[in-house]
């Protein structure tokens, strides 16, 4: 065999090998200490966890007392835990007026910045509703996410929607809500000009017209359309329930009240829905109507609606008004107040601001204060003051249910017509509309029929008129 001569290492030669390098350290990743942006930097793999969403809340206190500041930020923070985020910082600045530009002035967002790198948060939440100029310039100053109370009560409503309209509702919000807060190129990729006398740049000057944020804005408003057409015939739905219920004469009662107050609970507790219970804001989105019966069989309907909650976005109260009309439909409201909330004069503000807009502020109704297991003795001594006629119940525990439900039946309409009449057994028919629908004030059997002196509706006074005595 020939030898073949040992090639001189000359630099100039191309090595098309390259550098070997052992198996194990080519396929591994060095990790760089120190580029984490977590507190506490962790480099063993078995030791890392899934991290929720850092968040720095951020608040302006323009009107009332440092309480309602500081119950509002509170309120901000539970509904960023609900939405899934780990709140690290909140920070509240006294103006007279929000700042146009930046919500919280020129310098406090440098002083925002800083506390942002210090805690390594990757959202900021305002505790108000930004305008898009508000939250462009804040996510270029702070170079993180930034939303506003607005789009993480969107959120959490769209967490939390499980009917389909539910779901068409959450999405028509959202979407009310982006169209106005679209962002991208804007006018620099629109190359239509014109000619020269249209002060263009004449030829080469005409380009592809509409831009990319206009085509968004333009399926946005198409989709916006297709979602009210969908919500439209499902109102159809619904009001055919409800004219099926006023044909019958059947009272209704709706219960009203802040998010995660104990609605659910008491009409759990009331009827054995069985509906979703959770301790946690806005956990049900979807009314649920049953029947229920008075002591003495008169029928009526509880409905558990969606809670409400400080300066709840217009674009949602707008989107959810079918679903709000149960509220305005009712005979009787039941406002259940959470009475171991530190602000529940502000929950009670609240909710009837909400039913004001919706235009159900004239219904009657009955102040429920809920969850007084876990108020104080002096606490519920000073919401006695609130209403002298306000129920104290417990859905946890039970206590205070049966004077809720004697309270309701005493105050749900009663029939208007009072009849005397004879009605033959043969028309025992006659007698189970008036137990569904009607009142007995006395009750004789005979050997002719059974001789009744009952209150009815006009309808049901109708067909008793033949039997009349």
């Amino acid at each position: 065999m020939t030898a073949v001569p040992e090639r001189d290492h000359d630099p100039d030669t191309t090595d098309y090998d390259g550098d070997q390098l052992e198996l194990e350290e080519r396929l591994s990743l060095r990790r760089v200490a120190g580029m984490s942006t977590q507190l506490a930097d962790v480099s063993e793999v078995e030791y890392r966890e899934l991290q929720l969403e850092r968040v720095v809340l951020v608040g302006v206190w323009t009107a009332g007392s440092q309480e309602d500041a500081d119950n509002s930020m509170a309120e901000l923070k539970l509904l960023a835990e609900t939405a899934g985020s780990e709140v690290l910082e909140a920070l509240v600045q006294r103006r007279t007026h929000p700042d146009p530009a930046t919500f919280i002035g020129r310098g406090k967002v440098d002083e925002l910045h800083e506390v942002v790198v210090a805690t390594g948060a990757d959202t900021v939440i305002a505790d108000g509703e930004l305008d898009p100029a508000q939250l462009r310039n804040l996510e270029d100053r702070l170079q993180v996410k930034v939303i506003d109370r607005t789009a993480l009560i969107l959120d959490i409503f769209a967490q939390h929607a499980r009917s389909v309209e539910g779901k068409a509702q959450v999405e028509l919000a959202q979407l009310q809500y982006l169209r106005q807060r679209l962002r991208g190129w804007g006018g620099n990729l629109s190359r239509q000009a014109g000619g020269r006398a249209a002060g263009g740049a004449g030829i080469g000057g005409r380009g592809p017209g509409e831009t990319k944020i206009e085509t968004d804005r333009r399926r946005i408003k198409t989709r916006i359309s297709i979602l009210r057409k969908k919500l439209r015939e499902l109102d159809g739905v619904r009001d055919t329930k409800r004219q099926e219920r006023r044909r019958h004469q059947v009272p209704s009662v709706a219960i009203v009240g802040y998010t995660n107050a104990g609605k659910s609970s008491l009409l759990n507790r009331l009827t054995g829905a069985g509906v979703l219970v959770e301790d946690a804001l806005f956990a049900t989105l979807d009314p649920t109507t049953r029947r229920t019966q008075t002591a003495d069989g008169r029928v009526f309907t509880l409905t558990d609606t969606v809670g409400f909650v400080r300066h709840l976005p217009h674009d949602l109260v707008e989107a959810f008004r079918s679903t709000l009309e149960e509220s305005t439909e009712a005979d009787l409201l039941v406002h259940v107040v959470d009475a171991s909330d530190p602000d529940p004069a502000g929950q009670i503000r609240a909710v009837r601001d909400v039913l004001a807009e919706i235009g159900a502020g004239s219904i009657s109704e009955q102040l429920v204060f809920n969850k007084i297991d876990l108020a104080t003795p002096e606490t519920l001594t000073t919401l006695r003051t609130l209403d002298p006629r306000a129920v104290f119940t417990s859905a946890r525990t039970g206590a205070g249910v049966e004077d809720l439900r004697a309270r309701v039946e005493e105050r749900l309409p009663r029939p208007e017509v009072e009849v005397r009449a004879l009605v033959p057994y043969a028309r025992h028919d006659l007698i189970d509309k008036i137990h569904r629908a009607g009142e007995f004030l006395t009750t004789e059997h005979t050997a002719e029929g059974t001789r009744v002196v009952v209150r009815v509706h006009p309808d049901l006074a109708g067909e008793l008129e033949e039997y009349a005595e």
